[in-house]
């Protein structure tokens, strides 16, 4: 079997199967969050599918550009070398996303935090 192909296969699987792992635990474990940002529990939920879809899209698409890089490997540690390599741009992409999100809703959130705590009570100046 050409090297190339195993290549592109043990690539896809993982790419796939990272993103989906990544996707799902943040989808599973952000509605806490989202729900804490956006004070309402039905928007949380909208975002958070469309934040899911959009990861996977994200990804998955850089993970479809990234399959070219490179060039045929000429031997397993080649093909090896350049699927760890691919792999690696593919969790970098993830781990992006992630923060990204997490910088831009830790911005929202912000505002709403300072919104919600109440002004310090009155104090009279001394000697009056």
């Amino acid at each position: 079997m050409d090297l190339r192909l195993i290549d592109y296969v043990v690539y896809l699987v993982a790419s796939v199967l990272l993103t989906v792992w990544v996707g799902n635990t943040l989808f599973r474990n952000g509605r806490p969050f989202l729900v804490s940002v956006f004070l309402e529990a039905g928007l949380a939920d909208s975002v958070n599918r469309l934040l899911v879809v959009g990861f996977y899209l994200v990804n998955l698409g850089a993970a479809a550009l990234l399959i070219n890089a490179g060039g045929a490997p000429a031997t397993v540690g080649d093909m090896v070398q350049e699927t760890v390599t691919r792999i690696g741009v593919v969790l970098l992409v993830l781990g992006g996303m992630h923060f990204s999100n997490m910088f831009v809703f830790h911005l929202i959130r912000r505002p709403l935090r300072q919104r919600s705590v109440p002004p310090p009570p009155y104090q009279p100046a001394p000697g009056a």
